[in-house]
């Protein structure tokens, strides 16, 4: 392999406007290509929203009618991966010649994931992945993913996975992820505390791979004055301030972090470097202990019906 320039994309939606949000990411797409970026990193939920401090009208026993009507709202803004959103994205992916990974808001008839985007500047749409556990209150407003979407891509300058979030923190979901041979480990999420920056850290040490975190930066006041959140913004204003970093296998950080404000994060990497440090680790390979510890991944998918014959 070769030196490769990647990207983490620090910003925020246009709230509730797919089709604009979209627009928004292909010309961050456009502003990455122009730094010598051949991979794109966007944030979770960048096409739809992430619907920060938003309750949804939902006390234990009870879903009230303006919760209803602010989940049908939210629903409104989510998208399908043939629809002309993810068909901008993948225009401009082409057009600067970018691999793209982007965080959506998936409709699949009655329920919304949380998902991620591989995109192909030559393919378009080559996987995706939707989140297998959603936090706290997103289990009220997301599905849950399943095995049959946990896609490694080959882009010719490594292997590209993405982990959403606060999956980081599941130690088995990681370890199928460097059995699958991720290079470049991806994850976007919204958590933009200080301790997420040690997660990143301990990913890269672990997995010894190429960590690129993509976090939201957006202010309250990107939202309308009638978006009705529990929760205030930080002194600058952010109701979700960042914190994107790249980090390499040794642990070291090559970008970042930054808060409170929108950024695009770059870092020459070359993957093969990583045999300088799965010398003396490799979490899958001489340090796995197989003879002690197993692990077996479902990959099939759970569809609720199946139709036979």
């Amino acid at each position: 392999m070769s030196p490769t320039t990647v990207a983490v994309v620090q910003t925020g939606p246009v709230p509730f406007d797919s089709p604009a949000t979209a627009r928004k990411v292909a010309d961050l797409i456009a502003r990455a290509a122009d730094r010598g970026a051949r991979l794109a990193v966007f944030p979770e939920a960048m096409i739809g929203t992430y619907p920060k401090g938003l309750t949804f009208g939902a006390p234990l026993g009870r879903r009230t009618e303006d919760g209803r009507d602010e989940y049908a709202t939210y629903a409104a803004a989510a998208i399908t991966l043939d629809g002309e959103e993810i068909a901008t994205v993948a225009e401009a992916a082409a057009a600067h010649d970018v691999f793209v990974v982007v965080g959506v808001i998936e409709r699949e008839r009655g329920t919304l994931y949380c998902t991620s985007v591989h995109i192909s500047p030559e393919d378009g749409v080559v996987g995706h992945h939707r989140k297998l556990m959603p936090t706290g209150a997103e289990r009220l407003v997301w599905g849950f993913g399943d095995g049959s979407t946990l896609p490694v891509n080959e882009t010719g300058f490594g292997r590209v996975g993405t982990v959403i979030c606060w999956e980081n923190y599941m130690p088995l979901m990681r370890q199928a992820m460097y059995a699958k041979g991720v290079e470049i480990y991806c994850a976007p999420t919204v958590d933009d505390r200080d301790s997420w920056q040690s997660t990143m850290q301990h990913i890269a040490l672990e997995g010894r791979c190429f960590v690129l975190g993509s976090a939201q930066a957006i202010r309250r006041d990107a939202f309308d004055d009638d978006y009705d959140s529990t929760l205030e913004p930080n002194d600058a204003g952010y109701l979700i301030r960042g914190g994107s970093v790249i980090v390499g296998p040794s642990g070291e950080v090559l970008a970042g972090p930054v808060f409170d404000r929108e950024e695009i994060l770059t870092a020459t990497i070359d993957v093969s470097d990583r045999a300088r440090y799965t010398y003396d680790f490799d979490p899958t390979g001489h340090y796995s202990r197989p003879d002690v510890f197993s692990l077996t991944v479902d990959e099939r998918p759970k569809p609720s019906v199946r139709f036979d014959g």
